[in-house]
């Protein structure tokens, strides 16, 4: 199994990102999958999740109105628009399959395997 995120960057406080996510070595609809992020110094946290169907989706508080997640089942690929950046969501941003919840953390890990991240950096 391979996933590669990309899409990260330095941007602005109020800017706008988008990241994606393409997996390889399974069959990507199906699973859930999620957006976990890793500021400096802190654990990894799932910040959003959608369902097997593509039909439901979960967000963190934190990000509620401000990140949308989708997925492209024909590329294979998991996406995280991010509007309104703040400061605070500085992080090392993964993606991997997940077991979605409507309460914190929206996102828990299926499978122990991590791709390499994209980096999000906010300046204020």
């Amino acid at each position: 199994v391979q996933v590669v995120e990309s899409g990260g960057g330095l941007v602005q406080a109020g800017g706008t990102l988008t990241l994606s996510c393409t997996v390889s070595g399974l069959d990507f609809d199906d699973f859930a999958w999620g957006w976990f992020r890793q500021p400096p110094d802190e654990e990894r946290v799932g910040v959003s999740c959608i369902g097997r169907s593509g039909r439901t989706t979960y967000y963190a508080d934190d990000v509620k109105g401000r990140f949308t997640i989708s997925r492209d089942v024909a590329k294979n690929t998991l996406y995280l628009q991010m509007n309104k950046l703040d400061p605070d969501d500085t992080a090392m941003y993964y993606c991997t399959a997940a077991s979605c919840s409507p309460s914190p953390p929206v996102a828990v890990s299926l499978f122990n395997y991590w791709g390499q991240g994209a980096q999000v950096t906010v300046s204020s």
